[in-house]
């Protein structure tokens, strides 16, 4: 049996998001929680040839590592239709173009407002054919800022997640996310002064 159809059996089911999710979960909810899950780090080593980048350059998206770390996002509960209907959409936009299979962790609500609660979350994993590992946050921004899908510019993905975590989670220092933020805005820098002067994009 699959982690979802378990917690969808207790008639209401809460998704934890930590990437795109964060801003937009285009899925009907019932209610939303800002929060952490323990046991994680989030980290850019996916690859996505879908929404954030092709099949000739993937764009670099997060992913969860096990660690004894913590990664804040927001956890969405979803009742009645709710769950059958946002289930549909995620295994497509996550696990059917994403790439990423289905856990369930532990939710902790941020500042105490109730207990943990049991949530589903997509994690992109090592033997995925599109995930792309470590690297430097200077050669993670670089491909970031090169690249574009479906959905959008890549670094778009990038300053979303930043500004989610400065606006929801300000005591937090998430200084993987953070790095690449300033690497990637550093490039764009030299990108528009070598757009001013006429030059050939570095």
């Amino acid at each position: 049996m699959k982690p979802q159809d378990v917690l969808a059996g207790r008639g209401s089911l809460w998704i934890f998001g930590y990437g795109s999710l964060v801003w937009k979960p285009d899925f009907k909810y019932r209610r939303s929680e800002v929060g952490h899950v323990k046991g994680y780090k989030r980290r850019f080593w996916h690859g996505d040839n879908f929404h954030r980048g092709d099949d000739d350059l993937p764009g670099r998206v997060v992913t969860l590592i096990e660690e004894r770390d913590c990664t804040w996002g927001v956890a969405f509960e979803v009742t009645g239709a709710q769950v059958a209907e946002s289930l549909k959409y995620l295994d497509v936009r996550e696990a059917v173009r994403g790439g990423y299979v289905t856990k369930v962790v532990e939710f902790h609500p941020r500042g105490g407002h109730g207990p943990p609660v049991p949530a589903l979350v997509y994690i992109a994993t090592p033997d995925n054919p599109t995930y792309l590992g470590p690297a430097s946050p200077d050669d993670i921004a670089a491909r970031i800022v090169a690249c574009r899908g479906k959905t959008g510019h890549n670094v778009e993905y990038l300053l979303r997640l930043a500004e989610f975590m400065r606006a929801s989670c300000p005591e937090v220092d998430d200084a993987h996310l953070f790095s690449i933020e300033v690497a990637a805005l550093a490039r764009l820098s030299v990108l528009l002064i070598s757009q001013k002067r006429g030059a050939v994009p570095i």
